[in-house]
């Protein structure tokens, strides 16, 4: 699903433009997936990990996403840069369309700037224009306090908890919070 493309101003006065991905966007993309992954424990790979992401992989994903009817990615571009992404996705089964999986990250660069305030807001409209979408999910880490502030002032809570669902390299295990966002209809 290809998204109109809007631009807002940051808090630090910089324009910030938020559309679905491009071509033109690959090489942003995977250097903001290596980037991010070093930055926190929060995101679900370690740097080593995005070796398996490619040129050919972003461009079949991109051109995916945005020629799907249930599934959208929005990228933030901030001084011609990757700043953060984000996506939306939601099933025609019967049983389960009212569910949409939501997840977003941010280069800690653009933390506090309003750029995953903005992306939630496009992401609430995504599913607030869809008639079977019932209620918006996702999941967090344990300790990842900034995402559970952003993810409550949206609107979601937490309905659950997988007990030891990731495990740092050092062998630390974290929980992972479920959350849920119902959609008012």
């Amino acid at each position: 699903m290809i998204i109109r493309e809007f631009e807002f101003t940051l808090k630090d006065g910089r324009k910030a433009l938020i559309r679905s991905p491009k071509e033109e966007d690959i090489q942003g993309m995977l250097d903001y997936l290596y980037k991010s992954a070093e930055e926190t424990d929060f995101i679900l790979r370690y740097p080593e990990e995005c070796s398996r992401y490619t040129v050919e992989g972003e461009k079949e994903l991109f051109e995916r996403m945005n020629s799907s009817s249930n599934e959208a990615m929005l990228v933030c571009i901030v001084d011609g840069k990757v700043a953060g992404n984000c996506q939306i996705t939601w099933n025609n089964r019967i049983k389960t369309r009212h569910r949409a999986s939501v997840a977003i990250a941010l280069l800690k660069d653009y933390w506090n700037q309003g750029i995953g305030t903005r992306l939630f807001q496009e992401l609430i409209r995504i599913a607030e224009e869809n008639e079977n979408i019932l209620q918006m999910e996702l999941e967090f880490i344990e300790g990842n306090t900034r995402a559970r502030a952003l993810y409550e002032k949206m609107g979601f809570r937490i309905t659950g908890v997988g007990v030891n669902a990731v495990r740092l390299k050092d062998g630390t295990l974290l929980n992972e919070y479920h959350m849920i966002k119902e959609i008012k209809r």
